[in-house]
């Protein structure tokens, strides 16, 4: 418990320097708070707790404000608020949200919606004395009698396996830990389940699992011995087959089996090749497969399922260099082409002729704004003659249509309600290009309040990412009102390292292209003030985990361009967690970043790497924050970062670590909980923004 002392600690904690040396390549890194790492160490929870006490001392003046802050938030939303309904099998499957309650009631309805609720898993009830709950798996049985799922109580990510009978809502002896994927064979009784070596909590077994067996009897089917490669098992959506897939970041390959026969045997559709995808689905005899063997972007292919030669597979969509084929969802008479050109998504409805796989009529469905998010909803029916999808934009609130394939019309089925008098014509959003400094054009996304826009007047914060492929969202987010309408300009940077340009844009901001994601991101910063979207003495800039990495590199690179920077679980340690092959995900990631064995990666890596590039200078303001259970970068980057930072920094800005003791790589999992976290960095950007005086 935080004492009265401890809360009204005015200087920040120092800590203990104790050299450690490693040596590679004839280069030495230093490094004098290896210390940190000893999680259980006395020393370092208490080294911890103070850098707790000295940011809720220093941040203590902003209390009144973020009260403000979490009171409006939580007006703009619904609290108690249904999902749409959606059909499997006999079943009508939905959430709900209780006023006051921070965790959502997984519920359904046979036969009809205006049936009587039955509550098949209420989140709040498994969540009562626990600090954290996430749900990881969540699979009901094709009858509808049971239900798998599987729980994290700490943040680390490792989940516990449970089955609930649905009929009488006792919970079985069914038990499994460390679990990852969970999928029931068409028998009802047969239960696949993927589990995590205990120390690179990489998913590499699969179980297969017998109601009403004990779980030593489970047989192992499947074991991955690649280090780079995680396995997740899943169905074909019309329920015949069976998949286990084995992925690394750039290579993959599927297993599968017929779903109703679980002891069978499990066959390959292909073998792997380095840096070669694919991704398979199944319909009438034919696995049609999304692949990038001809082409970075994806093509689709069709193999038949007892002749899966590659000679045998037919082209059904080429590969484009302009556009990327993010997706392919499969039906019973048509697919959905999930596309993404020049930066934005796209849905593409195309109809079979016949039973076959040859393709009839095709339309895109169209989305009207400038900047927008698209993508598939749920869609469990395979026989479906309607598609849902969501459509969100930096203004518009996440909304869910049905696209009717007889006649081409999408029918909004629900819109996210934003009470406390939200107006959306109040906000405008746009899209333009920045130039990179080699010429690369570079989507940037922003959301202003039309009425508070000047000309380069206005505090400017700017977000990114630019890692693993990963496309930056586009969407509605109602706590971002509280900036918009004190007069803030949010932007959204879409460098090199994501995916949003297609698999070229990953490629050329990872492993040794990986400084064009951090040059990216200060170009499009600069390229904003240039068009007069802030003041260019508020600028602040925003990024977790590996746009943590690109926080810290750009504070290193371009200190003088950004007041303030919040970074969240920020991947700061390159090179000593690169080094370090037993920690999670460290192998795997030799894909993304390079492996520091190698002396070119080596000493690109640490041309970079934010921790070991902190020199004596002056620093934007910095809120750092990480959780004491990340297992996906853990808590001492963050720590080790600060505490080093704090012997080089020249200038007076803040410098604030924030831990929360009781959660993962997410922060907290209470919806509430989560909106107090966000109203905390909230108060730090406009205190230090000068927006608002604390």
């Amino acid at each position: 418990m935080m004492t009265e002392t401890n809360l009204l600690q005015t200087a920040p904690p120092v800590a203990r320097v104790e050299r450690t040396e490693t040596t590679l390549h004839n280069r030495t890194l230093i490094d004098d708070y290896a210390w940190l790492r000893e999680k259980t160490s006395p020393e370092v929870l208490a080294y911890l707790e103070a850098e707790n006490a000295y940011t809720d001392s220093v941040m203590k003046s902003t209390e009144p404000l973020r009260e403000i802050l979490y009171a409006e938030m939580v007006s703009h939303i619904k609290e108690t608020d249904q999902s749409v309904p959606f059909r499997e099998g006999d079943y009508f499957y939905y959430s709900r949200t209780e006023q006051t309650r921070q965790y959502p009631i997984y519920c359904r309805k046979k036969g009809s919606i205006d049936a009587p609720e039955e509550i098949i898993l209420d989140v709040n009830e498994l969540a009562a004395g626990e600090a954290f709950m996430a749900i990881g798996g969540f699979t009901v049985s094709d009858d509808g009698n049971l239900l798998a799922y599987s729980t994290d109580t700490t943040g680390f990510r490792q989940y516990t396996l449970r089955v609930k009978d649905l009929r009488t809502g006792e919970l079985l002896g069914e038990h499994a830990e460390r679990v990852g994927s969970i999928e029931w064979a068409n028998d009802n009784r047969t239960l696949f389940y993927t589990v995590e070596d205990e120390e690179q909590k990489r998913q590499f077994q699969l179980y297969r699992h017998l109601l009403g067996t004990s779980h030593d009897q489970d047989a192992l089917v499947f074991e991955e011995t690649d280090e780079r490669f995680n396995i997740g098992a899943g169905k074909t959506r019309d329920g015949k087959y069976l998949l286990l897939e084995s992925a690394s970041h750039t290579t993959s390959e599927e297993r599968f089996l017929s779903a109703d026969d679980p002891a069978g045997e499990w066959r390959l559709i292909a073998p792997r090749q380095d840096d070669i995808e694919y991704y398979a689905d199944h319909r009438n005899g034919l696995f049609y497969i999304r692949t990038n063997d001809k082409g970075r972007n994806f093509r689709l292919v069709t193999a038949p399922v007892d002749s899966l030669e590659q000679t045998n597979w037919t082209e059904v969509v080429s590969h484009r260099a302009e556009v990327m084929l993010e997706d392919i969802d499969l039906f019973a008479s048509f697919y959905v082409a999930c596309e993404r050109a020049e930066g934005l998504p796209s849905l593409r409805v195309v109809r079979f002729a016949g039973a076959g796989s040859e393709v009839g009529s095709s339309e895109e469905i169209r989305f009207p704004e400038p900047v927008y998010s698209a993508h598939p909803h749920t869609n469990r029916e395979f026989d479906a003659h309607n598609y849902r999808y969501s459509y969100q934009s930096l203004v518009t609130p996440g909304s869910v249509y049905e696209y009717d394939l007889a006649t081409g019309a999408s029918t909004l089925l629900k819109q996210q309600e934003i009470p406390g008098g939200f107006d959306r014509e109040l906000y405008g959003s746009e899209r333009f290009f920045a130039t990179a400094k080699d010429g690369a054009k570079v989507p940037v996304s922003l959301v202003y309040r039309r009425d508070q826009k000047g000309e380069g007047t206005n505090p400017l914060h700017v977000y990114g990412y630019g890692s693993y492929g990963y496309s930056l969202p586009i969407g509605f987010n109602s706590n971002r009102l509280s900036l918009l309408d004190r007069g803030f300009v949010l932007a959204y940077a879409h460098i090199r390292g994501g995916g949003d340009m297609g698999k070229s844009w990953h490629d050329d901001g990872r492993l040794m292209n990986k400084q064009n994601t951090f040059s990216d991101f200060i170009a499009a910063s600069e390229v904003l003030l240039a068009r007069g979207y802030g003041d260019p003495q508020r600028v602040s800039a925003e990024g977790g985990s590996a746009g943590g990495l690109l926080m810290g590199a750009v504070s290193n690179l371009r200190p003088d361009l950004f007041r303030a920077i919040v970074s969240h679980v920020p991947f700061v340690d390159v090179m000593n967690t690169m080094l370090d092959a037993s920690l999670p995900l460290t192998v795997p990631e030799y894909e993304e970043w390079g492996n520091p064995n190698e002396p070119a990666a080596f000493e690109y890596m640490l041309s970079y790497s934010p921790y070991d590039n902190l020199q004596p200078g002056s620093y934007p303001a910095m809120l750092v924050k990480t959780s004491l259970n990340d297992s996906q970068v853990m808590y001492w980057e963050p720590a080790k970062y600060v505490a080093k930072l704090r012997t080089l920094k020249q200038n007076d800005s803040l410098l604030l670590l924030h831990i929360n003791m009781s959660a993962g790589h997410g922060g907290a999992s209470g919806r509430y909980d989560y909106l107090k976290e966000i109203a905390f960095d909230y108060a730090f950007l406009l205190k230090e923004l000068g927006v608002v005086a604390v």
